[in-house]
């Protein structure tokens, strides 16, 4: 049956070429008051608690510090909800039937960051007297084998790092089993036998673009460079005129701004602004998976155990994480910010709902891709929010190393994907 090529709104540039036209999304549903409460509250609450330890503990200004690293945590949540701004569901589309949407959107979050990141780095401007400084991440066998573990990982859970986190915040039980093991995995890392195993990888420096052209030109050359990704990826959608993406439950008119789905394109804006707000406060990217390894070692003091005595958490900076309280480390409130954000989000617009349809063949599935995720984050140094945006958002070739071994990845976690039962894209699909 021939096709007519209609247009979606890619969100980036011009559009591009679907095999149909966009489904009109669903209304959204009534919002949920006794829920929005409930984890209104909570964030209040956890607000509180983070701000009178911390200055209990070290004065006002870390008090008001912390605090404000929840509140960031708060609104990349809300954002993430939002816009449903996936990395796994867009390497996923591309790779499986060619849709580049989700790419360039990554593209649009990508060179907004880096140039917030670029002022911030030119101008030494900061909130709390921490210097902005670049991410950098090592290059060698630990990068690629991480990010390709990762990028099968992320198929086989169902999430990235900020998906899980976003998607356990909204009441996607389904997803849980994935977190578990991405804290599972990080804490597996960590042991002395796996530790031993992977400590001494081959590997050369970090390579900024910064250390050989200054900021303004590794920013020029990362922006020629993400224009360069939009148009290899509107051409290979263009070749094979893939499904229309998806579009959840929205409200109309400006109920859309806390009830609706937001446009990707809107979701990549804010995220990088809040983004660029961590940076502005902390002096470093925005990251993820640390703090579940860090969860995962403390989960371990309390059976009993040991983790600080193990020679990872005896390393420079992993030693004073351990040492210092949860409520006083920066991923860890970003991430509970997260998945309160997204409880928030998902309340206001009548979708936070226990999923209780579990799939228990699927569990082992969503098990073993957390338990990569956070295998391969240590590996490679990072994450989708990390390693690929911080790493390429900083002016760091590892970055860009990251992204091409992870989407190595995605199209073997497709095939994993394909022998655990669970559904890929297809070019037959009304959506994809």
């Amino acid at each position: 049956m021939a096709t007519s090529l209609t247009k979606i709104d890619s969100s980036v540039f011009k559009p591009a070429p679907t095999c149909a036209a966009p489904p009109t999304p669903d209304p959204a549903k009534p919002p949920q008051p006794r829920k929005i409460s409930i984890f209104l509250l909570l964030a209040a609450g956890l607000l509180a608690w983070v701000f009178f330890s911390n200055t209990m503990r070290d004065g006002v200004e870390q008090g008001v510090y912390f605090g404000v690293l929840l509140i960031l945590g708060l609104g990349l949540g809300i954002a993430l909800f939002h816009s449903r701004f996936g990395f796994t569901s867009a390497w996923r589309q591309l790779v499986a039937v060619g849709n580049g949407q989700g790419l360039r959107n990554h593209a649009l979050l990508l060179g907004t960051t880096a140039t917030i990141f670029m002022l911030l780095f030119v101008t030494g401007w900061s909130a709390f007297g921490n210097e902005p400084t670049p991410y950098s991440g090592t290059i060698g066998v630990g990068l690629f084998l991480g990010a390709f573990i990762f990028g099968i990982g992320m198929q086989l859970g169902g999430g990235c790092a900020s998906g899980t986190l976003f998607a356990v915040g909204s009441g996607q039980s389904t997803v849980v089993p994935t977190l578990i093991g991405f804290i599972a995995g990080s804490v597996i890392f960590t042991t002395p036998w796996f530790f031993a195993l992977v400590r001494d990888l081959p590997g050369m420096e970090p390579v900024l673009l910064s250390d050989h052209v200054g900021y303004v030109g590794g920013w020029g050359i990362t922006i020629l460079a993400l224009l360069a990704l939009i148009g290899i990826s509107k051409v290979i959608q263009a070749r094979r005129t893939p499904p229309p993406a998806g579009t959840p439950p929205t409200a109309r008119g400006w109920a859309r701004a806390v009830r609706g789905s937001w446009p990707m394109w809107v979701g990549a804006l804010v995220l990088a602004g809040l983004g660029g707000a961590v940076m502005w406060v902390s002096g470093g990217i925005w990251g993820v998976t640390n703090a579940l390894a860090l969860w995962g070692a403390r989960f371990l003091q309390l059976l009993g155990l040991q983790p600080e005595t193990w020679e990872f958490w005896q390393q420079d900076g992993w030693a004073e994480m351990i040492a210092d309280p949860v409520l006083s480390h920066q991923n860890s409130l970003t991430n509970f910010g997260i998945m309160i954000g997204a409880a928030i989000a998902a309340a206001a617009g009548g979708s936070w709902v226990l999923n209780r349809d579990i799939r228990w063949k699927h569990v082992g599935v969503a098990l073993l891709g957390g338990i990569l995720m956070g295998i391969g984050a240590r590996l490679a140094e990072g994450c989708n929010i990390g390693a690929y945006l911080g790493g390429i958002a900083s002016g760091s070739v590892s970055g860009w190393l990251w992204a091409l071994a992870a989407l190595a990845g995605t199209w073997a976690g497709l095939k994993c994907r394909s022998l655990a039962g669970l559904a890929n894209p297809r070019p037959t699909d009304s959506v994809c």
